[in-house]
Order: structure tokens, then C-alpha cells, then sequence
């Protein structure tokens, strides 16, 4: 086997002199088309042409990562597997392990491990969870103690649907082979994949010009315009979803600001609903709602306000056309939500009602369509949530207190459809708390404290299981925060005033590390206020 030149290798992802190959990919044979994909994919894997040239801890980084080896790939059949490998792992910059529960009993994925480490103890070795728990699918020479006796804790990127998924697990390991921050490559990312949507765009517009000229080419050219349209805002709908999902849990909307303002002007220039096919309008709507609820994180309510109409008018105009059709009940739901929603925050709880009981009429359809659907269940368990906020607001109707205990009982049944769900125990510790200030509001502190532990053991859990997740952290300490008061009230002074400034601190981190979030900031006002005196008994 003929290996590159180590003078080549700044061609790849990073120079490193002595390195044939930029990194050696170590899997089981279960997961042959994986490891495929993947040594495809990094390959193929352009730089952001921002980041190139930076110097890291692992050198001067290129345009591209690569060469790349997959053993038992680029091995000859008359090769001698053991003298190849040991000569692929000699002249590699870094060790990528495939890991699942075949893999983690694979004696070739564990020697491979062993040499690389006992070959290379200064280079880096980073884990690529395919599926099945790290317990058991981590290879044992992967997270074997050190030298010193300290247990090794691998860089990993889960690829896992319900983790990191197959996009942020891919960045994380070009992170971890060209020593580049994840946050700046996740943005640059994001920001050439605008690019490349305005460049679809604008190719779309030119083919339909040169298609007015062209008319007995007019069907072919019509559908790859669709086509065209479908690619642009499918990669919008990406990076306002399930990226900006992402980057939610790590507290940075910022990031998203710039996507958000050229997805508006994509859209601000189809107002007539009736050309765009339904699925546009879809999509439209669920953008819409994202992006309106950036806006108001960062405390532009005019613009959330904007968004969220405009969404609305999309989500009635679909509704209308199919009355039954669940996915378009689920839509105008959300409309629903949201214009009650950024009314609510206004300060204007009985405002907000008409949009909160026609959100809760509309879930209360969707259940009665399917009642075994537990995401059909959980959107009556926010309705009746939100119904319950206007009962607890003291500007609000105290008759729709009843509604507090029949939201926390709905999220207790979608939390037994559907047990270990993270997203779900986080709404469930919710649901505890607004019952807890209902019994408060009704005087029975006792009772609500109960409730408030409950909701903080949850938030608990969760901050513990991802200590990073800023929404992990937030409901804690504000959990925290509720729940010191109650003990406050019930004259359990000390523990009372620990558990605030407890509150108080992990929210000054959160602030610090994204400072234009306009709740976090809110919210920090809130618990620099002195003692309620309605706590006091």
C-alpha cells in the first residue's frame, strides 16, 4: 500500500509533519456502512474558508481532512492485517473508534485502541456513539484508567437521534480532529449553508426567467424549479428547527439572528398564499413560528407579534381547506399558542384567553382524533397549562384554577406512554409546579411545597443527566428559586436563603455566557427583588 507523502498532509484538515494520515477510523464489521458514510463524508468535508489557516493545538488547519484511513477498507487482500494496521496507526494524527455493542466486544476495534494509545499517548482518540448506552458500547480499552490509575473519559460525539444526531456528532469530530471550537465551526457551517441557499435561489429565479423563453421545456423546467424551492427551504427549515434546537440547549440564539433575518426576506416575497403549494406553506408556518420565538427571547415582541399573525394566517388559510386533517389542527394550534403566548407576557392574561381556549379546543381534537397519541396528549397538556397560568396570574380569572391539577394529571399520563422521555419529565416537573402555586394561591403552602420538590427532584435529574443543557439549568433555578420561597413562608429561613443564592449564581452564569437573551436577563431582575412580603406568615 502506497501512503501519501507526510509533506502532503496540509492538504488535509491540519499539517502535522510525520502524518500520512490525518485519522484512523476503528469500527466493527456491523457497522461497515457507517464507518463508510462516514469516511465519505469527512473526506468530502470542506474547511469553512473563514477557519482555514487557524492555528490550534493540532496545527495549521486546511481545507480538507484528509487522507483518512478505515482499516480493513484500504487494506490489500494478500496484506498482512497485523503489519498494515500497526503501519496505518504508526502514521495517523488521530484515532476515531466507531463504538456499539459489537464493537465494544470486537478484539480488533480493543487492540487497535491499545497500539494506537501505547504508539501515539499524546494524539488524540475521540468515541463516535452509534447507537446502544456508552456503559455498553464503549470498547473496555477506550475508557481503561491511565497510567496514573485516572479513568479516561474520551472525547464523543453521539450520533444518536434523541443526543447529538448525525449532523452536530459530525461536527464534533471535525472539532476534535482540527482542535477548532464547535461553536465557531457550527457557525460558519450554518452561515455557508446560507450561501448556498441564496445561491439555489438565485438559481431557481434564473431558470425560471430562461423558462418564460422556453415554453416547450416548460413542465421538465417547472419541476425542477419545485425541486429547487424544496432544497432552499428544506435547508432554511434545517437551520431554523433542528439547529437552532441545538444551539437552544447551549443558550446561543445569537448565532441564528443573521439565518433568521435572510429566511424573512426569502419569504417576505411570497405574501400570496394561493401560488404556494400546501407543503411550502407548511413549512412556512412552522418558520414563522420559530423565528417569532427568537424575537421575543431577545425582547422584540413587535416582531414576534408580526411572525406570529402572519404564521396564523397561514395555519387558518390550510385549516380551512381540510377541517379535519390532524397535522393542520396541529399547526393553527400552535398559532393559537403563540399569539396567546406573547399577549400573556404583555401583561395581559385575560387577553391571552381567547387564543388559549382555542388552542385547547383544537388539542382537545387532535385527542379525540387519536387518544393513543401521546405528542396529541401532550399538546392538551399545554393547553390546560396555559389556562392554568391565567388562573395563577393575579390579573388573571381564578375560576381556571381547577385547570392546574388537570394539566399535571394529562402530562402524568404522556409521561407513562411514554417513560424516559427527557423533553416530557421536563414539562412534567412544570405541570407540578403551577399545581404547587395553585394550592399556594389557595393557602395551602404545605401542599404546594410538596408539589415544588417534586418539580425541583425532576429538574434535578435532568441538569444532572446534561449539565450543560441552558434549558436543563434554567428550570432547575428557577425551580430552586420557587421553591425557596415557600420555605421561606413556612419560616425555614436558612435553607431558604442558601437555595436562592444557589438560584441566583448558576443564573449569573447563564447570563454571562449569552447576554442577549432577553428572559435570562428578565429573570435575573426578578430574583435580585428582596423577600415577597405575601410570603411572610
Amino acid at each position: 500500500m502506497n501512503a501519501p507523502e507526510a509533506g502532503n498532509a496540509q492538504e488535509g484538515g491540519v499539517e502535522a509533519s510525520g502524518r500520512h494520515y490525518h485519522a484512523f477510523i476503528s469500527y466493527s464489521h456491523a457497522d461497515e456502512v457507517a464507518a463508510g458514510n462516514l469516511h465519505r463524508w469527512l473526506e468530502g468535508y470542506r474547511i469553512p474558508a473563514r477557519l482555514v489557516g487557524t492555528r490550534t493545538e493540532r496545527g495549521t488547519v486546511g481545507s480538507r481532512i484528509s487522507p483518512i484511513f478505515r482499516d480493513r477498507a484500504e487494506l490489500p487482500a494478500a496484506s498482512c492485517l497485523d503489519s498494515e494496521v500497526e503501519r496505518a496507526l504508526a502514521h495517523s494524527g488521530a484515532l476515531l473508534v466507531l463504538c456499539s455493542p459489537e464493537a465494544a466486544s470486537s478484539r480488533w476495534v480493543n487492540a487497535e485502541i491499545g497500539l494506537f494509545r501505547r504508539l501515539h499517548p499524546d494524539r488524540p482518540l475521540i468515541a463516535a456513539l452509534l447507537r446502544g448506552e456508552p456503559a455498553e458500547s464503549f470498547p473496555p480499552a477506550l475508557v481503561m484508567p491511565g497510567p496514573d490509575g485516572t479513568p479516561r473519559e474520551p472525547n464523543a460525539a453521539d450520533f444518536r437521534r434523541d443526543k447529538d444526531g448525525r449532523h452536530l456528532a459530525r461536527l464534533k469530530i471535525v472539532a476534535g480532529l482540527t482542535g477548532l471550537g464547535l461553536d465557531h465551526i457550527i457557525q460558519r457551517d450554518a452561515q455557508r449553508q446560507m450561501r448556498r441557499v441564496i445561491g439555489i435561489t438565485a438559481l431557481a429565479i434564473c431558470l425560471a426567467l430562461a423558462m418564460a423563453l422556453m415554453l416547450v421545456f416548460a413542465i421538465r423546467a417547472q419541476r425542477e424549479a419545485d425541486e429547487q424551492r424544496r432544497q432552499a427551504e428544506g435547508l432554511i427549515e434545517f437551520m431554523l428547527t433542528d439547529l437552532r434546537d441545538k444551539l437552544k440547549g447551549v443558550g446561543r440564539l445569537d448565532v441564528l439572528q443573521t439565518v433568521n433575518e435572510r429566511a424573512l426576506g426569502y419569504y417576505a416575497e411570497q405574501s400570496d398564499l394561493a401560488n404556494l403549494p400546501a407543503d411550502s406553506l407548511e413549512r412556512r408556518a412552522r418558520i414563522l413560528h420559530a423565528m417569532g420565538e427568537d424575537d421575543h427571547r431577545r425582547g422584540d415582541v413587535a416582531g414576534a407579534q408580526a411572525k406570529f399573525e402572519e404564521a396564523s394566517r397561514v395555519t387558518a388559510a390550510l385549516l380551512a381547506a381540510a377541517p379535519q386533517d390532524p397535522e393542520r389542527i396541529y399547526a393553527q394550534a400552535q398559532s393559537e399558542f403563540w399569539l396567546g403566548y406573547v399577549v400573556f407576557m404583555g401583561f395581559h392574561p385575560r387577553e391571552a384567553l381567547p387564543h388559549f381556549r382555542a388552542y385547547r379546543a383544537l388539542a382537545g381534537k387532535l385527542v379525540r382524533i387519536a387518544p393513543k397519541n401521546p405528542d396529541y396528549r401532550h399538546e392538551l397538556g399545554y393547553a390546560q397549562g396555559n389556562l392554568c397560568s391565567v388562573g395563577l396570574d393575579e390579573r388573571g380569572d381564578p375560576a381556571l384554577l381547577p385547570e392546574c391539577k388537570a394539566a399535571l394529571e394529562t402530562m402524568l399520563q404522556v409521561s407513562r406512554m411514554e417513560p424516559g422521555n427527557r423533553a416530557i419529565e421536563a414539562d412534567l416537573a412544570n405541570r407540578h409546579a403551577w399545581y404547587g402555586d395553585a394550592l399556594h394561591k389557595q393557602g395551602d403552602d404545605r401542599a404546594a411545597l410538596v408539589e415544588r420538590e417534586k418539580q425541583l427532584a425532576i429538574a434535578q435529574d435532568l441538569r444532572a443527566f446534561d449539565p450543560k443543557n441552558a434549558t436543563y439549568r434554567v428550570s432547575w433555578l428557577l425551580a430552586q428559586h420557587s421553591t425557596s420561597l415557600l420555605r421561606y413562608a413556612l419560616g425555614d429561613r436558612g435553607e431558604a436563603q442558601r437555595m436562592r443564592a444557589e438560584a441566583r449564581a448558576e443564573l449569573a452564569r447563564l447570563v454571562a455566557s449569552d447576554p442577549e437573551n432577553n428572559d435570562w436577563k428578565l429573570w435575573q431582575k426578578r430574583l435580585a427583588e428582596p423577600w415577597p412580603k405575601d410570603m411572610v406568615h
